[in-house]
């Protein structure tokens, strides 16, 4: 930046003393403004030659080299070198405009940890975060960024969490808790045994992802590419006929007179305001959208938010806490403890949530030895041998299965029914909390004109349509198995509008097939839950349903800017080459309203960085 800006203060100063001195020699003042001119668009020059030997010919270099060479093939010595100064300052302005978004983003991204302290041979090395091996031991001292994730050995601290989920409070975390890369350590020193490798990490992912994401570019984009693509090369053309045909067709008509207004039409022609401002809309709105903790994989993603007629939501860990807790243990000729001993030993090396809330309930210590057998089935339960005992742990469809004979409960909650040696022994009731966001979110959903919102559960039907009704949902379908979810997407897919979208809401655990399947996937990261990270077209790192609202408002707001500057440059652009081509703009004025417009555009693109308004 300071290297242009010197450039272009020298160039200026040449020109002024060309232009106030007017040297008698009209050598020696011409020879200055030349002077000027190779100062300040030299680079533009040598790049045009440079594109023309790649097959690029038709491009924005070229375009101004051209009119402003012209311009000196006709004597407009002052205007030539005016001209490049103008589009230099210009450039620079630009240049400014997108490293200031570039730098915002990269702000709200800088997580990259610069170093590891890791424990080896029983002293502190300061390593590449790349370098440490997992299993081995890192100390994070107050100030420093967590490198690599893994599990807190030894110390308590504070976390600030903001780069990763977008929220200012800070999360405590103590000796046994999971730690994420990119977490800054407020206060406390901690001992972290590392569980990934850097290249696996939350952070490596992030970034990765973020850096990529560019490269998906939306409709509108494809659309910018192919119309300068198309665009400019017709311009040219015009421009030559602009040259060479009203002298012969007019009389009177001077040649010089029609080569400057074909010079003023090529200047104007240049397509940089679509061509820049489009993509940084979305890099803006890419960069809005992680300030708020929502990870967007591409533009063509943020435009297709705004277009979403139906929401489908799956229901626990989404629409719901996910954390289970045991309700009701209702045995059968045996204790409570037993059943519930049963039922932790089956679901032991299960990391379900049902699992982990039994296992809670039951609260003493598994001797795995006993497990001799442990087979899970995919939306029934859990088949497993311990000790002397056949157990089986699950819903009622596995009782069906296996020729339970069992009495059904139709208690609201998720029921989990237990059989010993094919003896049906009771069933333990586990209900789930809908999360504070969650109804909010469906009203604001129907409030944007979202025509429908169903949610898939492999829970029982009564659960689901109580959460359902609870949550003022459309559609619920219940007791799905994972491929189920996939059918009921397929179908629901056909019934859309061929502009609008389905969006699929999970939690990312168990639901990459339909993230996968839906237009957009949106996963609930829970900080940055590997599966959701991978499956997941946006992740949400909160868990919050609501930030689902927000993305879609930034979606769209970030589409009318797109469309703001797609009318207002070409608008102008026709108007001035019109104006070119009859003679009534000058070469400045030309300069003026390709580079104004490009200037207006851009900043108007940086609003999509914007998301104080965003609620």
């Amino acid at each position: 930046m300071k290297k242009e800006s010197m450039k272009i203060i020298v160039a200026l100063i040449l020109y002024l003393v060309a232009i106030l001195i007017n040297f008698e020699n009209e050598l020696i003042n011409n020879g200055i403004f030349i002077v000027s001119y190779i100062i300040v668009g030299f680079e533009i020059l040598k790049k045009a030659v440079k594109n023309i030997f790649r097959g690029k010919v038709f491009d924005e270099n070229f375009l101004m080299s051209v009119a402003t060479l012209g311009a000196f093939g006709i004597g407009e010595f002052p205007e030539a070198v005016a001209v490049m100064l103008f589009y230099q300052v210009g450039e620079l302005f630009q240049d400014y405009a997108v490293d200031k978004s570039r730098k915002s983003i990269t702000s709200l991204m800088d997580i990259r940890p610069d170093f590891a302290n890791v424990y080896r041979n029983d002293k502190i090395e300061k390593v590449n975060p790349e370098d440490v091996k997992i299993g081995e031991t890192i100390i994070v001292k107050p100030g420093e960024k967590i490198p690599l994730d893994g599990i807190i050995v030894e110390g308590k601290t504070t976390l600030d969490t903001k780069a990763l989920t977008g929220e200012a409070m800070p999360r405590g975390v103590a000796e046994g808790d999971e730690v994420l890369s990119g977490c800054i350590n407020i206060n406390g020193v901690i001992k972290i045994e590392v569980k990934k490798e850097y290249g696996e990490s939350t952070v490596s992912k992030i970034l990765d992802l973020v850096e990529n994401a560019s490269s998906k570019k939306s409709k509108s984009e494809n659309f910018i590419t192919k119309f300068a693509k198309y665009y400019t090369p017709i311009v040219v053309i015009i421009a030559l006929i602009l040259a060479l045909v009203p002298p012969l067709v007019i009389r009177g008509a001077e040649f010089s007179d029609w080569l400057y207004r074909a010079l003023s039409f090529l200047v104007v022609s240049c397509p940089c305001a679509l061509v820049i401002s489009i993509p940084l809309s979305f890099f803006g709105g890419i960069g809005g959208a992680s300030k708020m903790g929502v990870l967007v994989k591409g533009s063509n993603y943020l435009e297709a938010l705004s277009n979403i007629e139906i929401a489908v939501f799956d229901k626990t860990g989404t629409l719901t806490e996910g954390v289970f807790e045991v309700q009701k243990v209702n045995p059968i000729e045996i204790s409570k403890q037993e059943l519930l001993k049963v039922a932790a030993y089956a679901e032991n090396y299960s990391n379900h949530p049902i699992s982990k809330s039994i296992k809670q309930a039951y609260n003493e210590e598994i001797d795995e030895k006993q497990i001799i057998n442990h087979e899970e089935l995919s939306g029934r339960g859990i088949v497993a041998k311990v000790g002397m005992q056949d157990v089986l742990v699950g819903n009622e469809k596995l009782m069906q299965e296996k020729n339970i004979d069992f009495k059904k409960c139709n208690e609201i909650g998720t029921i989990i029914y237990v059989a010993i040696d094919k003896k049906y022994v009771g069933y333990i009731l586990i209900s789930d909390k809908i999360k504070e966001d969650a109804k909010l979110t469906i009203e604001s959903l129907k409030k944007n004109n979202i025509k429908q919102t169903v949610m898939l559960t492999g829970d029982k039907k009564e659960v689901g349509e109580s959460v359902a009704k609870e949550l003022g949902i459309d559609k619920v379908y219940a007791e799905l198995l994972p491929a189920d979810k996939v059918q009921k997407v397929e179908e629901l897919l056909k019934t859309k509008s061929q502009k609008g979208k389905l969006a699929f809401i999970g939690d990312g655990i168990n639901d990459a097939p339909v993230l996968t399947l839906a237009d957009i996937g949106i996963a609930m990261g829970g900080l940055g839950a590997d599966s959701a990270i991978e499956a997941a077209d946006i992740v949400i790192m909160t868990d919050e349903p609501s930030k689902i609202i927000k993305s879609i408002k930034l979606s769209k707001k970030t589409m009318r800017i797109v469309k703001e500057n797609i009318v207002f440059a070409i608008s102008v652009k026709i108007l001035v080459l019109i104006l070119a081509a009859f003679g009534i703009s000058t070469m400045w004025q030309a300069v003026f309203a390709d580079v104004g417009v490009s200037i207006i555009a851009i900043l108007n693109a940086l609003r999509a960085l914007r998301i104080k308004n965003i609620k």
